[in-house]
């Protein structure tokens, strides 16, 4: 018994000088960068003088919500990230009850659907502006001769492209999810279903659909998180135009920071979303905490 209670000891000294090596990395890496931005929040700070000794209290904060800009891209970013996350998810949903048998049988078939999660999104950006630039990508030019004219990236459809790229690019990834969480479904539960008469559409929407809620709603969360902050296709593609039409809000604090120069208010407005962010991931794990417990 003394042994045993040793070599229990033993194995927690070891695991803290393990983990000490990883928080102290944690600290320099992270901690470091989070101090010095709050200081710089605080501070007059641009390219010309980067010490921040000028501190200016709350100013950064004040100008950088009272400024109209800034809330347009706000606004934006939260349209574009509920249209795009809705579709995302509903049309991964579809995809999970329409090739789950199919991919039960050929597993291969997930591959080729996940390609296009697979290429970077800047990458992705700059293959979509080649392909819809009006004067010589193939689709407008296709278009233009069966008498369709169509200004993918103009100021009518430019949204409506962003959106699609987007969908087009991540429903794989909340498809695989999804599907993950199909495939952990017992058959046996599936059985006892068809016994009571829950077949097809009965079976799929009220059987195993409020099993995958718990599911659906991690990958609602997530999928909401990464358009929101979405910067990269958008760039490449527009720059954030035309005019501001299409500045997220990940696009305009880069406007701000290297751009305008005005350094202290755009690292104030970052820190400002990291606080609402950790407040919608703790509000969204205890949301879904609460949907799990028996």
């Amino acid at each position: 018994m003394a042994r045993k209670v040793s070599w229990e000891r033993q194995q927690r000294t070891d695991a803290r000088l393990l983990l000490s090596g990883l928080c102290l990395f944690l600290a320099i890496m992270l901690g470091f960068p989070t101090i010095a931005n709050l200081w710089y929040s605080f501070s007059d700070v641009s390219f010309q003088d980067l010490t921040g000794s000028g501190f200016v209290g709350i100013e950064n904060y004040v100008d950088a919500l009272t400024n109209p800009n800034m809330w347009s891209a706000l606004l934006f970013s939260l349209r574009f990230a509920v249209v795009a996350t809705v579709l995302q998810v509903v049309f991964a949903l579809v995809l999970v009850f329409v090739l789950h048998p199919l991919v039960q049988k050929r597993p291969w078939l997930i591959a080729p659907l996940m390609l296009p999660m697979m290429v970077s999104p800047a990458l992705m950006g700059m293959m979509y502006r080649l392909i819809l630039n009006e004067f010589i990508g193939p689709v407008p030019v296709y278009l233009d001769m069966l008498g369709i004219y169509v200004n993918f990236l103009g100021i009518e459809n430019v949204y409506a492209t962003l959106v699609g790229i987007e969908v087009l690019q991540w429903t794989p990834f909340a498809f695989l999810v999804l599907l993950t969480a199909r495939q952990s479904i017992l058959p046996e539960v599936e059985e006892a279903a068809v016994v009571d008469g829950a077949t097809g559409t009965k079976l799929n929407f009220l059987v195993i659909l409020p099993m995958l809620l718990p599911t659906l709603g991690i990958v609602t969360f997530i999928r909401f998180i990464d358009a929101f902050r979405v910067f990269d296709h958008i760039f490449v593609l527009t720059g954030g135009g035309p005019g501001n039409q299409t500045t997220s809000i990940s696009i305009y604090i880069y406007k701000l920071f290297f751009k305008e120069n005005e350094l202290g208010e755009a690292i104030a407005l970052s820190v400002i979303l990291l606080l609402a962010s950790l407040l919608l991931l703790q509000v969204g794990l205890r949301a879904v905490v609460r949907r799990t417990e028996p």
